[in-house]
């Protein structure tokens, strides 16, 4: 079982849960390949019964039309709005503000027609590498906050002021203390929510590319594979003979013919985490919307 929860991540929650109380919404970071993995049930704690905005991002990288499911569940919840975002993209998290006044409308108007200028503080949070950050300099329209494509970069809550009426707070990526879905923690290993140097990557690198060959994906072609391969996931060796064909492919070898399992497995994590591999989405709402 996959697990990762460093002494600061329980700081760093209870310092959000006590901030709660100057925090008028929540802008809730979601990677739109992964929302499912991506909901952390420590922040509940956080959020409260306060707005939330739902934002799946990364969605250059997802299946659209799972995306759209993804969307009309989050718009199903009470007090909450969702938006689909690219935050690479210059003036793309516009989108989000404008879900906050739509939340807000009541107070806003209410604050009109008295006459009161009111800032409004909204706090981004999301898991590890989700793009909270990117979000966070996007709506700012210069880099406030540090980003990187990988897990745990932001290391401190800090307050950025968007307009004269809204500021928002960008905290650290935060998991919770124990995983009890195994699939969900490998796929927050796949996006690389989890530190690539804590995990065995010939294990997340050859999991991952056995679940592509067996979804909707590109990786027979990418790799120029056999189309007829079938490989079980939860099988070791079908892990391994996968990462071996695309190593041969990919001229992933050492001296003596012996394969270079951490070269190819970083090869596939960083093709599937810039798009290369496909637009793909690794859980529908289906099952919370049963619950």
């Amino acid at each position: 079982m996959i697990n990762w929860f460093p002494g600061h991540m329980n700081k760093t929650l209870k310092e959000m849960q006590s901030l709660n109380k100057l925090c008028n919404c929540f802008i809730y970071v979601l990677d739109a390949r992964s929302p499912q993995a991506c909901l952390n049930p420590e922040f509940v704690k956080v959020i409260g019964n306060k707005p939330i905005v739902y934002v799946l991002n990364k969605s250059d990288k997802a299946d659209d039309a799972s995306t759209t499911k993804w969307k009309i569940y989050f718009n199903s919840l009470p007090n909450s709005r969702c938006v689909v975002t690219n935050a690479t993209i210059s003036k793309s998290c516009k989108v989000i503000v404008n879900a906050i006044m739509d939340l807000l409308k009541n107070q806003i108007e209410a604050n009109i027609s008295k006459q009161v200028t009111f800032v409004f503080r909204a706090m981004v949070l999301g898991v590890p590498n989700s793009g909270k950050s990117t979000i966070v300099n996007n709506l700012c329209g210069k880099a406030r906050a540090l980003t990187g494509d990988k897990a745990g970069v932001t290391k401190n809550i800090q307050w950025v002021n968007i307009s004269p009426t809204l500021q928002i707070m960008d905290t650290p990526g935060t998991l919770w203390p124990s995983f009890d879905d195994e699939n969900l923690a490998y796929q927050l290993a796949y996006i690389g929510s989890i530190k690539d140097d804590i995990l065995n990557i010939v294990e997340i690198a050859g999991k991952l590319a056995v679940t592509l060959l067996n979804i909707k994906s590109n990786f027979v072609e990418y790799y120029k594979l056999d189309a007829n391969l079938k490989f079980d996931v939860n099988n070791p060796q079908h892990c391994l003979s996968i990462l071996e064909l695309v190593a041969k492919k990919r001229g992933c070898i050492l001296k003596g013919n012996e394969i270079d399992y951490e070269r190819v497995a970083k090869l596939i994590l960083n093709d599937f985490r810039k798009g290369s591999l496909g637009k793909i989405t690794f859980t529908l709402p289906n099952d919370l919307l049963k619950g």
